[in-house]
C-alpha cells in the first residue's frame, strides 16, 4: 500500500510517501523565525503557502499520482495549535477530494517507529528528545510506558530559548551546537529527579552566566549539562527496565555530542545503540507516512471518516491507542 504523510506540528511542513515500509519521498520546508520564537499563525501561514507545491514535489519524487495513494496520514498531536490544525485540515481535504481513508498519527510515536526502522534495535529503551518534549519510554504490552520525562520544558526548547535570550538571529539547537564547539566548561545547575528532568533552572542560570562568561563557554556548558542529565536518567531507566538496546529519536537526536555520549554509555553497559539518519530525526512527513501505515494495519484497516478527525495539541504517547 502507498501512504502519504503530513507533518505540521511546529515550524516544519513535511510531506512524505511510503510504500509497504519503503520510503519513496521525504521533502520538507521550514518556517524560520528571525529574532523571535515560533509564532503559531505565521507558522500556519507558511505551511498553507507551501502545501500545494510540496505535495507536487513529493508525488514527482515518489513517481506516483494522488490517485495511486491508498491512505492519508497526518500528525494529530502533540504540537502547536495553528500549524497542527492546518495539517489536519489539509489531510481531510485530500481524503475527501480523492476518496481516501485517513488516519491521525501521534507525533512521538512516528519518531519512535521510524527510528526503530533505521536503527534495527528490537524492543529498545527510547530517549525521545525534541523541542517540545523530553521523555524516556518503552513499548510494553501494546502500550507506551513513560519511565521519566521533563517536568517543565523540552531540551530543544531549552536550547532555542537560551539562543533567543543570547541574541542569536536564528536561535536553534544546531546553530548553538556549532557555536559551542571548543568552549570551556563552567558549572551550571544540574537537576535530575529520579528519572525525571527539569531544565528551567538551568536555562535561567545559563542566561545569567552570559554577563560573566563568553557565549561560547556558556553554550558549551549548557549543552554538556543538559545532555548529561538526559544520559543519567536514561541509564537509570536502562538498569530498571533491563533492556538490551537504546535508541534516540526526535529533533535533538541529531546532536552529535548526544550521540557520542549515548554510544559511550551503551558500550560501557554492553547494550546496542541506534539512531536514524538526521533526515528522519528532524520533523518529517516520511515518519508520519511510515507510522500511519503501521497503525492502519494494526487496526485492521479500520479508521474514522475525515469529518471525525481533529487535531489534539496535548496528545501524549502513553495515552495514544496503538
Amino acid at each position: 500500500m502507498i501512504t502519504l504523510g503530513i507533518e505540521s506540528t511546529a515550524h516544519t511542513l513535511g510531506i512524505g510517501v511510503c510504500r509497504d515500509g519503503k520510503i519513496l519521498s521525504n521533502i520538507h520546508r521550514t518556517y524560520k523565525p528571525i529574532n523571535e520564537g515560533i509564532i503559531p499563525r505565521k507558522a500556519a501561514d507558511h505551511h498553507a503557502e507551501n502545501f500545494a507545491s510540496l505535495i507536487k514535489e513529493n508525488l514527482k519524487a515518489a513517481k506516483i499520482k494522488m490517485e495511486d495513494v491508498d491512505l492519508i496520514a497526518f500528525a494529530q498531536g502533540p504540537g502547536i495549535g495553528a500549524p497542527l490544525a492546518l495539517g489536519c485540515l489539509a489531510a481531510k481535504y485530500l481524503a475527501l477530494k480523492y476518496e481516501k481513508p485517513i488516519i491521525g498519527v501521534n507525533h512521538p510515536y512516528a519518531h519512535v517507529k521510524i527510528a526503530e526502522h533505521f536503527a534495527k534495535v528490537k524492543n529498545p529503551l527510547i530517549l525521545y528528545v525534541s523541542g517540545g518534549n523530553t521523555q524516556i519510554l518503552a513499548e510494553e504490552n501494546g502500550k507506551f510506558h513513560i519511565y521519566g520525562e521533563t517536568l517543565d520544558i523540552g531540551v530543544g526548547n531549552l536550547f532555542d530559548a537560551f539562543g533567543r535570550a543570547a541574541g542569536m538571529e536564528y536561535a536553534h539547537g544546531s546553530a548553538l551546537e556549532k557555536l559551542a564547539h571548543g568552549g570551556k566548561y563552567i558549572p551550571l545547575p544540574y537537576t535530575v529527579k529520579g528519572m525525571n528532568l527539569s531544565f528551567t533552572g538551568l536555562q535561567t542560570a545559563a542566561i545569567a552566566a552570559l554577563s560573566k562568561h563568553s557565549m561560547q563557554d556558556v553554550s558549551y556548558s549548557l549543552i554538556e549539562t543538559s545532555l548529561s542529565m538526559c544520559c543519567e536518567a536514561l541509564e537509570r531507566a536502562l538498569f530498571l527496565s533491563r533492556k538490551k538496546g537504546i535508541i534516540v529519536c526526535g529533533g535533538v537526536a541529531q546532536n552529535r555530542r548526544l550521540q557520542q555520549m549515548l554510544a559511550a554509555m551503551c558500550k560501557e553497559d554492553k547494550v546496542k545503540f541506534g539512531v536514524a539518519p538526521d533526515e528522519f530525526n528532524r520533523d518529517n512527513g516520511a515518519m508520519i507516512a511510515y507510522a500511519g501505515e503501521i497503525l492502519f494495519k494494526k487496526r485492521k484497516k479500520k479508521t474514522l471518516p475525515p469529518a471525525k478527525w481533529e487535531p489534539d495539541p496535548n496528545q501524549r504517547i502513553d495515552g495514544f491507542s496503538i
